[in-house]
């Protein structure tokens, strides 16, 4: 195995991010491996709420540091969101089992199994890691963080300062059931700080395809992270096309890559800069891993790739449905960097090119529908779900209602409440349930965040329901969010994958936690499919094998319904191409 330039000399810490679906686990799990056998005692740890890296080394891992049998050195760790609230609320209740009645305890956990608990348990972890000073973490030389998609890794790469300031403020650490005791974590946040800032101490890795939205979303990742003083980074380019031939999307996606390359932004050109070749293996397993820092593919390895077969499915097919109904909220959901900005828009712009009224939105705090969408139909309305902004509006509309009747101590006081940085849950929350209670009237098309992100997210609507049906009981003749997210008739759940192994495994397992909560996906769309553009170069040809079995086991085992979008040679983006993408108008010969 090559060693890359960015794990010479590598600290103790080592965070690798970037846009959903670029290869941060494939690069983070490869670099653990690589340090482990050059010696070193390594810790993996997926911060991702969707973590994948068990499937990856095809072992169950969870909330416990556990070894990886087939790499002496290597141990792991997921943090589980929903495994450490539950050790989280314990921590709480336990002392007072027994000692308070059965109904105070039921209150006490419900007002602890919301969306804040989860993140700031989850954050505590996270924390704890980070600190020179745990003994239980001494036995290692490294830790290798993979992280969530960007939108969720800033933020929780910035909470060590955000509630380091909170906390030395006059903030009231018990202002909300799941913060108390949050003071006794002072420390740790301000040890979190030092080290993620310390470039001794910590590396920050940018893991990006060759591809504009991508290059530009690491950019503004690095530019953030600097805000607050972690500076050390790398770039790594992954995937890219290093084969090129007449085949004609062979010629377009190595044009499109040396054009992103050529074009990224300034910061991340004046970075050291590591380029990873695709493979023609999905990776999946110590081997093909322990590959991936190799240099080159040979041609030899890919030559005996036979031609794969699949039934078209366009997406059209699916928007003729949905447009039966006149209105109803159509939510894109799956993992990070699937494409589902880009099947949220050409649905959006299908039906408001139909004449339907239709409101476009993003719940993804790194969202970048504007630039897929470009000019789009009239009758569509296009916005996104700003936390920041959200949560300005939040304490804004807080202070004038519950603030009207307060003295000036109580103003400010309320006003250093709404500081917590879990005031933008319930911001976030609010400005998502505006969009559920629109689509009684229009089509409201959502592109939400990367699959644990969105989970965060239905997390909080459940705990609102739950707290809505207990103050008004079951037969309350209400209509909560929830309610219209498990109505099949009035919410349709597009589960969006690429018909390769990880995306479909996490693509099922959003499946399940849908179901715990009552809420049935409608249909499957398998997006840019190599299989389906029929590409004649080697490489690409034998990527397109391997996706075979994948789209039969969505169309025999996981849903009747679904659709297969094939790889573009061009960006999907604007009315024209995302019409084409969906099979709105047919393709020609030049496109």
């Amino acid at each position: 195995m090559d060693t890359p330039a960015f794990l010479t000399d590598a600290p103790r810490c080592v965070f690798f991010t970037g846009k959903g679906g670029v290869g941060k686990t494939s690069v983070a799990c490869a670099s653990a491996i690589a340090l482990a056998r050059g010696g070193a005692r390594v810790l993996l740890v997926s911060t991702d709420p969707a973590s994948n890296i068990g499937h990856v080394f095809d072992t169950t891992i969870g909330a416990s540091v556990t070894a990886i049998p087939a790499v002496t050195g290597l141990s792991a760790l997921e943090i589980d969101p929903h495994q450490v609230a539950a050790a989280y609320r314990e921590r709480i209740i336990g002392p007072v089992r027994g000692l308070l009645p059965a109904a105070e305890i039921d209150t006490i956990t419900e007002q602890l199994s919301g969306s804040c608990t989860t993140e700031i348990a989850s954050f505590n972890e996270f924390t704890a890691l980070l600190d020179p000073a745990a003994t239980h973490l001494a036995e290692f030389d490294h830790i290798v963080f993979d992280t969530a998609p960007t939108g969720h890794t800033i933020r929780l790469l910035q909470l060590p300062g955000a509630w380091t300031e909170y906390l030395q403020g006059s903030g009231d650490a018990s202002c909300l059931g799941p913060l108390s005791g949050l003071d006794a974590q002072r420390e740790t946040y301000a040890a979190a700080v030092r080290t993620l800032t310390d470039p001794k101490l910590t590396r920050l890795v940018l893991v990006a395809r060759a591809q504009d939205a991508a290059l530009r979303e690491v950019a503004r990742t690095y530019d953030e992270l600097a805000d607050i003083g972690v500076t050390a980074g790398h770039l790594i380019i992954n995937a890219v096309l290093s084969q090129s031939d007449t085949d004609a999307l062979a010629v377009a996606i190595t044009r499109r890559e040396n054009a992103a390359i050529a074009s990224m932004p300034r910061s991340l050109a004046e970075l050291p800069c590591d380029r990873i070749p695709l493979k023609s293996v999905e990776m999946v397993g110590v081997t093909a891993l322990s590959a991936l820092f190799d240099s080159s593919t040979t041609l030899s390895e890919v030559s005996d790739a036979g031609d794969a077969h699949i039934e078209p499915a366009p997406l059209s097919a699916l928007i003729d449905e949905l447009a039966l109904d006149g209105h109803g909220l159509i939510m894109c959901m799956g993992k990070g960097g699937v494409g589902k900005t880009t099947i949220a828009a050409a649905i959006a712009t299908a039906l408001a090119t139909r004449g339907h009224e239709v409101h476009l939105s993003t719940t993804d705090p790194a969202a970048h529908l504007a630039d897929t969408l470009g000019e789009g139909p009239a009758t569509m309305r296009l916005s996104r779900i700003d936390p920041v902004e959200a949560t300005e509006q939040y304490r804004q509309r807080i202070l004038r209602s519950r603030g009207a009747d307060l003295d000036a101590q109580g103003r400010a006081a309320l006003a250093e409440d709404l500081r917590s940085p879990c005031t933008e849950e319930v911001a976030v929350f609010q400005a998502f349930s505006r969009l559920v209670h629109e689509s009684r009237r229009r089509f409201v098309v959502v592109d939400t965040a990367p699959t644990g992100h969105t989970l965060l997210l239905l997390d909080a609507t459940g705990a609102y329901h739950r707290e809505i049906s207990r103050n008004l009981g079951a037969d309350g003749g209400f209509t909560t969010p929830l309610m219209r997210l498990q109505d099949p008739a009035h919410t349709k759940i597009l589960i969006v994958t690429a018909p390769e192994s990880t995306p479909i495994v996490e693509s099922v397992e959003l499946c399940a936690d849908l179901e715990r909560a009552a809420i049935t996906p409608w249909a499957w769309v398998l997006n840019n499919s190599l299989a389906a553009a029929h590409p004649t170069n080697a490489l690409l040809r034998a990527r397109a094998a391997t996706e075979v079995a994948h789209i039969e086991a969505v169309a025999s085992r996981y849903s009747s319904r679904y659709a297969i979008v094939a790889m573009a040679s061009t960006e999907p983006t604007g009315a024209d191409r995302l019409a084409l993408l969906s099979g709105e108008v047919a393709v020609s010969p030049a496109d």
